[in-house]
């Protein structure tokens, strides 16, 4: 075992790459359930996310045109969820389910002539001044621009839950949509308005892993960070702040996991591919106290 192989600044700032398509993910999935929607079909966004940017990445020469693409395409997958769920009040249950693994099979076949071809460059954002900083530059202050996107979103996301009447009128749909209906807000278009927000930003999630991350397309290239997503937004509360702790810390632990296989530590590598799954659920299962939406997952219609 080589402990000393382990750079701790390099851990920490691959901790923050790590955790951006989870941050993306779980952040579109907040604003969904905090309008009173559960989509469970984030793992088919993203991987069509991953798929379709990848492509578009490809033939343009651009991974802006790549992310780009994956929202839209993110957007609208989500937007056939919202469509069978608002309007045909299919079961949100089972119509997320299906959702991903229509999204899985679509990306398999669409994937299929690109399996292990190098996404374009997206270099590094090197911030001037801030860059340089000992130790805390490297970490912060030297990621490329999704990094930095993903948090803005995330902050943006907090400032018009909280601070905008939008925000007040998306909540007031989740808590309670027949109170909401009756004060004269638009049920429906605010939950697919948030449906295909949050499916444009796993879209966003999955382009990420597949452009940035690794960057090459597989198959099951998500590997599950869509349930990942799901959980943390429970860990978080539905609360923006609370679910970047969350996404970071599953970011960290994969980090580790890594890092620790690459050390050569005597521990199957089985087990420690798992083990940022399960301190997910460790942390989810202590720490989740708050209460969910009143309306989360309940369908809505007008004519009641």
């Amino acid at each position: 075992m080589d402990f000393g192989s382990i750079n701790p600044i390099l851990l920490m700032a691959s901790l923050m790459v790590a955790a951006t398509p989870i941050v993306l993910a779980a952040i579109g999935e907040l604003v969904v359930e905090r309008a009173g929607v559960l989509n469970l079909g984030v793992e088919g966004m993203m991987i069509v996310g991953s798929v379709l940017g990848f492509v578009a990445a490809i033939h343009s020469e651009s991974a802006w045109v790549g992310f780009l693409v994956a929202a839209v395409s993110g957007a609208g997958l989500a937007l056939v969820f919202g469509l069978l769920t608002q309007y045909l009040l299919t079961n949100q249950v089972a119509t997320g389910l299906a959702l991903t693994l229509f999204g899985l099979g679509l990306a398999a076949l669409l994937g299929q002539g690109y399996l292990g071809t190098k996404a374009p460059s997206f270099p590094d954002l090197h911030i001037p001044l801030l860059g340089d900083i000992p130790v805390i530059g490297p970490i912060v202050f030297q990621h490329d621009p999704m990094v930095y996107i993903g948090l803005a979103i995330v902050a943006g996301v907090w400032w018009f839950l909280n601070k905008t009447r939008g925000g007040l009128v998306l909540r007031a749909v989740g808590e309670n949509h027949e109170a909401a209906h009756a004060l004269g807000y638009h049920v429906i278009r605010t939950r697919l308005l948030a449906i295909m927000f949050g499916g444009a930003v796993a879209g966003l999630g999955g382009a990420y892993l597949s452009i940035v991350r690794v960057p090459t397309y597989a198959e099951g290239l998500t590997a599950g960070a869509g349930w990942i997503a799901l959980a943390i937004v429970v860990f978080a509360s539905w609360k923006p702040g609370r679910l970047v702790i969350g996404a970071y810390l599953f970011g960290g632990v994969t980090v580790l996991q890594l890092n620790l296989q690459a050390a050569g530590v005597a521990i199957p590598v089985e087990y420690l591919s798992m083990s940022p799954y399960i301190a997910t659920i460790l942390v989810l299962v202590i720490m989740s106290a708050g209460s969910a939406p009143g309306s989360l997952g309940k369908t809505f219609h007008a004519s009641r």
